[in-house]
């Protein structure tokens, strides 16, 4: 899966990725790969990028959107 973190400012991340996790409204939930397309805010918390053998990266933000279609996902957030 494709992913891309966007914030105002800079983009936090773009590449190929096996897992992210966000933190959503009712907690935490992951987008593996093919998943199905869905839109959804995100809260105060850390996303967790997998990109396959290597170990985990994190970023920290204060709310955003996550849109996910045709394995691709963009993260439009506000950094902390």
């Amino acid at each position: 899966m494709y992913l891309e973190i966007i914030t105002p400012d800079e983009k936090l991340f773009e590449g190929k990725v096996s897992m992210v996790k966000v933190p959503g409204d009712k907690g935490q939930f992951a987008i593996l790969q093919y998943h199905a397309p869905i839109i959804s805010t995100l809260h105060k918390g850390q996303i967790i990028v997998e990109e396959g053998g290597g170990s985990p990266q994190y970023f920290d933000i204060e709310s955003g959107v996550i849109e996910v279609q045709r394995n691709k996902a963009v993260i439009l957030a506000e950094a902390l």
